[in-house]
C-alpha cells in the first residue's frame, strides 16, 4: 500500500493492509499535526507535492526496506493539503515476524522519508505567518 491521499488517512485500513498469519509484529507509526513547535502556535499544516516522483520514491523506500529487513509487508500513506491540529499527515506500517526488525524498519523509513521524498510542509502559524519547512 503505497498512497498519496487528499483525504483521511484510513489508519484501520492501514492495519488490515498488513495483516499476515506469518508475523507476529505489526509498527503502525501516524504523524499527527501539533499544536506548537518550539515556542510557536501552529494553525495547521499544508503539504504539497510533485506526486509522480514523490509516488516512485516511496516505492523505493518499500523496496529497500523490504530488501533490507524480513518485512512481509509496508504502508506508507501520505497527506497532501491541508491537515488540522490532530489530524494525521502519514502513516508509516510494517509487517514481520519479528518486533526489532518491525521497530527499526518502520523508523528507517519514516527517517529517510522526510528527507528524501518531494513532499513539502508548510507551517501556517497563529500569528498569520507561514513557513515551508525542511526536516533537516
Amino acid at each position: 500500500m503505497i498512497e498519496i491521499t487528499d483525504n483521511a488517512i484510513d489508519i484501520a485500513s492501514v492495519h488490515r493492509s498488513l495483516a499476515n498469519a506469518d508475523c507476529g509484529a505489526q509498527v503502525v507509526f501516524t504523524g499527527t499535526t501539533r499544536r506548537t513547535t518550539g515556542d510557536r502556535t501552529t494553525l495547521r499544516l499544508e503539504y504539497d507535492c510533485y506526486q509522480p516522483m514523490a509516488i516512485a520514491e516511496l516505492e523505493k523506500l518499500r523496496d529497500q526496506a523490504t530488501s533490507r529487513w524480513p518485512l512481509q509487508a509496508c504502508a506508507i500513506v501520505h497527506r497532501i493539503g491541508v491537515v488540522d491540529i490532530g489530524e494525521a499527515s502519514i502513516a508509516v506500517g510494517v509487517a514481520s515476524p519479528h518486533r526489532k526488525d518491525a521497530f527499526e524498519a518502520a523508523q528507517w523509513i519514516m527517517d529517510t522519508l522526510k528527507k528524501k521524498v518531494p513532499i513539502w510542509k508548510k507551517e501556517q502559524w497563529a500569528d498569520g505567518e507561514t513557513e515551508w519547512v525542511h526536516p533537516e
